[in-house]
């Protein structure tokens, strides 16, 4: 049983990672690194705090409320909570989230795709590509209570596999850093900044749930049948860790990576810089290393955001009036409209006032519900509604 449970441990911490390690998490370290060379260090350590830290501390919340994200987004009033549910819901399902990841998939898929037709950025090409795309996360979705195994399994593994050998290979055939002109203390904040964009913390949150109400379908089950909470809570604790502690070390990686490789790519969007070094590390072979990376990371977040928002939108929107499988279908066509704006269009709404406004907001609630569990600290409502006041004045008029 201690080894069946350290394989489930290891298993799960592996899926935690792919959930989160999506298409977004290529891009950001990229561009840490080739803003930052020589000071990259100082530079990822700001982008880590946002990036890793903030998803951890959404765990251990979510850890705390036993994976109810009701009753931790119900401390603000159950209006104000079931409002931000649905934001946090449409922000990482159709609204954003999901088309940012088909959008940066075809990016950087493009020069890997079969055929002539498709290797271009017109309409058409993103059409196609963004139906195919979604259907697969459809089928990897499809089997709720399978996602764990096949995250854990399958996808985790070539995905570290794939990324390692290019990480690994571009630190020996390291040679001088990319120059930059920033000082220290502005890589740091300015990267700080930057892991907001991945919007893990929100991912995390909804994530959680869905993985502690299988885990506890799964395991730690009292022989009367009831739920061992606290074994439930260190496991989730553990593979949380698992999951975040390989984030960071990927992020690392690519960041390192990226300030010895890349030279003269600071123009370029983040994916396709991202595609540029592969190319420079790995030669053409490093072509497939890339679409296995690319896929992998993709699937892994798209397969995860779409069981979370399929299963909301079938218990709270049309209260189990419809199946799992069909809600899981109106969220991959409520997905593909923004899809077909392209990468430039996603992007630009996940840098505005989602990023800047709604982020710190959730990061005090997650903050003041953290510390109502530990320290019974009641103050919710001011901070939080105090924090999206002052982000919104910052943001449109300083």
């Amino acid at each position: 049983m201690f080894k069946k449970i350290n394989f489930n441990l290891i298993s799960t911490g592996l899926a935690v990672f792919s959930l989160l390690f999506g298409a977004g998490n290529l891009m950001y370290p990229v561009a840490v690194g080739i803003d930052a060379g020589k000071y990259n260090l100082i530079a990822l350590s700001g982008f880590l705090i946002t990036a890793v830290l903030l998803p951890l501390m959404g765990l251990v919340a979510m850890i705390l409320y036993n994976g109810d994200y009701e009753s931790f987004f119900f401390r603000l009033g159950k209006i104000p909570g079931k409002i931000m549910i649905a934001t946090c819901m449409l922000i990482i399902g159709p609204g954003l989230v999901i088309p940012r990841i088909v959008s940066v998939a075809h990016c950087m898929m493009i020069p890997f795709l079969p055929f002539d037709f498709l290797k271009n950025t017109g309409f058409l090409s993103l059409f196609i590509f963004s139906i195919i795309y979604l259907t697969i996360t459809f089928l990897g979705a499809f089997k709720e209570n399978k996602i764990v195994d096949i995250l854990g399994y399958i996808i985790s593994p070539m995905l570290l596999a794939s990324l390692a050998i290019v990480i690994i290979k571009g630190l020996f055939t390291a040679e001088n850093f990319v120059t930059t002109q920033k000082t220290p203390i502005t890589l740091f904040y300015k990267n700080m900044i930057r892991g907001y964009q991945t919007l893990d913390l929100l991912g995390t949150l909804f994530f959680a749930s869905i993985i502690i109400k299988i885990l506890r379908d799964k395991f730690y089950k009292k022989s009367d049948g009831k739920i061992n909470v606290k074994e439930l809570a260190v496991f989730g604790l553990k593979a949380g860790t698992i999951g975040v502690s390989l984030l960071a070390i990927i992020y690392i990686g690519i960041g390192i990576i990226s300030a010895y490789h890349g030279h003269g790519l600071s123009a370029l969007r983040p994916g396709i810089a991202f595609k540029e070094i592969v190319f420079i590390v790995a030669g053409t072979s490093g072509a497939a290393l890339l679409a296995i990376a690319t896929l992998m990371a993709c699937l892994s977040t798209s397969i995860g955001l779409g069981a979370v928002t399929a299963e909301y939108i079938q218990e709270n929107i049309f209260k189990n009036k419809i199946s799992y499988t069909r809600s899981l279908i109106i969220i991959m066509l409520a997905s593909l409209p923004l899809s077909l704006f392209g990468i430039r269009g996603v992007l630009a709404i996940a840098g505005g006032p989602i990023t800047f406004i709604g982020y710190p907001t959730l990061i005090a609630l997650t903050i003041c519900n953290i510390l109502y569990k530990l320290f019974k600290f009641k103050y919710v409502k001011i901070p939080v509604f105090g924090t999206f006041i002052i982000t919104l004045i910052y943001y449109y008029f300083v």
